[in-house]
């Protein structure tokens, strides 16, 4: 049970990046009946650091703070990408994941767990923009640049910025369920869930165009969930050959036309669900799912719940009634 959580930082560690975890597991949330976790900061560089911003932390924990966590955090931080480590703080972590603790990396601070070793045949992922430079200096760990988050238990791994958000909701839905982890993302006002396989950013986005095909496509897409269409019909919308269409869309989007689409109708079957009374049959009609099996089927895989469950959780308990 995830209980004892720690975030290991040096000097010029990210603001945002500590932020993140400090938000998910260090915040009390027991007035909404959802766990309180023991978290502390600890630092391998002494009680006195500065952040990335310019302003000075102070730390009251070393590295003996890890010897107990549950969990271990290692967030971004300035200049990880050709720093030396300390050689304590790489055997802190090696030990504490021999101990079956997890350990988890925010952006940059996956360079930390790479050094340790904890990455040698595993696959990872990081910012787009520490990609190549993370796989050039350890061959033996595979990247994936573009997803949000990698879990290689007892090792994840997680893109810049908000995509530490999603490991850690991630983390705390394998551990204690998707009603504590929609609920803390209700309380950050944050997506309930994003799956780790989510691009990250538009690896190949097309130039600016004043016709912008692809685009006017994806309004009329959106103002017509409810109807089936094929790459055929939307590649003539689009006046392209649908193997064109496809690869422009791609490109674009940075997914399938049947993966966007299939992605927008579960956005809005989560408003209806969320913002209105309407049976989930009623709901599958509209987002386009046709009946309420397919939904929950598809609802299910995307946000990791069920339709009624999610309206519980967003909506109360007596909506579901």
């Amino acid at each position: 049970m995830l209980k004892n959580v720690a975030a290991v930082v040096l000097d010029g560690v990210n603001p945002f990046e500590l932020g993140v975890v400090c938000e998910v597991f260090g915040t009390d949330r027991s007035d909404d009946g959802l766990p309180v976790y023991d978290f502390a900061v600890a630092s391998a560089e002494g009680p006195r650091l500065t952040s990335r911003s310019g302003f000075a932390l102070h730390v009251e924990h070393g590295l003996e703070r890890l010897e107990s966590a549950d969990l271990i955090t290692v967030p971004a931080c300035a200049g990880y990408e050709t720093r030396d480590f300390p050689p304590e703080l790489l055997e802190a972590l090696r030990s504490a994941v021999g101990r079956g603790a997890r350990v988890l990396s925010v952006c940059s601070g996956v360079f930390v767990l790479a050094a340790a070793g904890l990455l040698d045949g595993r696959r990872c992922t990081v910012h787009w923009h520490h990609a190549e430079e993370l796989a050039r200096a350890y061959p033996r760990l595979t990247v994936e640049p573009d997803v949000l988050y990698v879990d290689e238990d007892p090792v994840i791994t997680s893109a810049g910025t908000a995509a530490g958000i999603d490991a850690c909701l991630h983390i705390v839905r394998k551990e204690q369920g998707t009603e504590v982890a929609n609920k803390i993302a209700r309380r950050m006002v944050v997506p309930p869930h994003r799956d780790g396989g989510q691009a990250q950013y538009i690896e190949r986005p097309l130039p600016a165009s004043k016709c912008d095909t692809v685009g006017e496509v994806l309004v009329w897409m959106e103002r017509h969930l409810d109807e089936e269409v094929t790459v055929e019909q939307l590649a003539e919308r689009a006046h392209m050959s649908p193997r064109t269409f496809a690869r422009r869309f791609q490109q674009e989007t940075g997914t399938t036309p049947y993966r966007w689409i299939l992605r927008q109708r579960v956005l809005l079957a989560q408003r209806l669900l969320e913002a209105t009374d309407e049976t989930v049959d009623a709901i599958a009609g509209r987002a386009g799912f046709g009946t309420a099996a397919a939904l929950r089927h598809q609802f299910l895989r995307a946000v990791g719940t069920t339709p009624n469950a999610y309206r519980r959780t967003f909506q109360g308990p007596e909506a579901a009634a």
